[in-house]
């Protein structure tokens, strides 16, 4: 039976939750979903954890995890409403897309999954669907084991971006959705879904986490003087800034001679737009005519997605498996562009990398202090997985869980007291 107010094609399968539960009151499940991200521990951890600066770098205007996640949940609300589907549902992925993201962001994830590796390596939404049916605690089953926060299927599957194990990744790639150990709810949160494919949600998730990271950083990156417009605009090293580009894309976009063509007439696109910055002074015009081109981008990816999607859709519900999600390829392609403008400028120049080596580093050391200390330098829930570890794997997985769920400064506090080194 259909729930009241809810868009077609979801049904009392997508409402389940691994535990029962039988609640009174006007919130729908899914809403209720959404409050248990909002209140959770993880959540509030995102407000001091790196987006693309840390936040104990000492530029306080840039965009934290937590920041970035509410600007992803506002974009794919809004994209929701188009598509017909379950507001609260893609709400909810949004606001919980990060949530396993470890100290240092992507810089970070690299560190513990070197670490890890020999046991099951890491990956931030492999950790984000743990923390969700396990670190969290909100619920328990029968034989007293947390089932984390125990939200409902249609949601935990719109939270994950992967849908398949480290062994089921593609060659080279390490972008996976679960731990061997969570397999379980992994396969209940997965069943009668196609193998391998992306619920409409999770792609509309994918979306929106895709047109805020690519504009926020940008804007970021131009507020903090890391990117120059002009130089942008006379296209000073165009040809070495497409080619830096494409290979940030991730095989999206060859570096060949027909990818950067693509990606150059992508450029061309942006740099025509009227709210183009050509220049950059901080003041509150340029602020406004910054605070215009972000906006302008959002709506212009969003209108092209929206407008392929139903197209394709040809009146059909989208809810669930009922349809894909339609990214034109030259939005793609522009979104690239500034993923890989800001990721030249910001994350790959020379003068950052010491300063994500020494990221790494203490993340290493921090994690083999906590190791061989045991479960004494761990919190009380993290030293109780530690001591019912069935194995040294599942016993370093406690370790690993430990640190991922650190923000930035508490990483280096803790790095600080256990390794008693100058940390960043």
């Amino acid at each position: 039976m259909a729930e009241p107010g809810l868009p077609e094609g979801y049904d009392p399968h997508d409402r389940e939750r691994f535990v029962a539960e039988h609640h009174g009151g006007p919130r729908s499940d899914f809403a209720r979903d959404r409050a248990r991200v909002l209140h959770s521990s993880g959540w509030r951890r995102l407000a001091a954890k790196t987006q693309v600066l840390s936040p104990t770098a000492g530029v306080d205007f840039a965009r934290n995890r937590l920041t970035h996640s509410l600007e992803v949940a506002q974009i794919g609300r809004e994209l929701a409403v188009s598509l017909g589907l379950a507001q609260d549902v893609v709400d909810t992925a949004c606001l919980a897309h990060d949530l396993g993201h470890p100290p240092f962001g992507h810089n970070g994830e690299r560190a513990l999954h070197a670490w890890s590796e020999e046991f099951g390596g890491f990956e931030g939404n492999a950790q984000t669907l743990r923390l969700l049916t396990r670190l969290e605690p909100k619920r328990f089953d029968e034989a007293g084991r947390t089932v984390g926060l125990n939200l409902t299927r249609a949601t935990l599957d719109a939270s994950c971006k992967y849908p398949w194990s480290l062994a089921e990744a593609a060659p080279g790639s390490r972008k996976f959705g679960y731990y061997a150990d969570d397999a379980e709810v992994f396969a209940w949160l997965r069943r009668d879904a196609p193998a391998r494919r992306k619920c409409a949600e999770a792609q509309t998730m994918d979306l929106s986490d895709d047109i805020a990271y690519s504009v926020h950083d940008f804007e970021d990156a131009i507020v903090g003087e890391f990117i120059d417009p002009e130089l942008l605009t006379a296209r000073a090293g165009h040809d070495a800034l497409l080619r830096a580009v494409a290979e940030w894309s991730g095989g999206s976009f060859a570096a060949d001679s027909v990818g950067i063509d693509e990606l150059g007439a992508a450029f061309e696109r942006l740099a025509a737009l009227e709210t183009w910055l050509t220049s950059w002074s901080g003041s509150r015009r340029d602020q406004a005519k910054l605070k215009n081109f972000t906006s302008e981008l959002i709506g212009r990816f969003a209108r092209a997605s929206i407008r392929a999607t139903l197209d394709a859709a040809d009146g059909r519900p989208l809810a669930r498996y009922g349809g894909d999600v339609i990214v034109p390829r030259e939005v793609r392609a522009e979104i690239a562009v500034l993923k890989g403008v800001v990721a030249a400028f910001v994350m790959e120049i020379g003068r950052r990398k010491p300063a994500y080596r020494r990221q790494r580093e203490l993340l290493r050391d921090l994690l083999d202090a906590l190791w061989e200390s045991g479960e004494s330098e761990l919190e009380p829930a993290f030293a109780a997985d530690y001591r019912e570890a069935a194995s040294e794997a599942d016993a370093r997985r406690a370790v690993v869980d430990q640190v991922a769920s650190l923000t930035d400064q508490s990483a280096i506090a803790w790095h600080r007291r256990l390794c008693d080194v100058s940390s960043i």
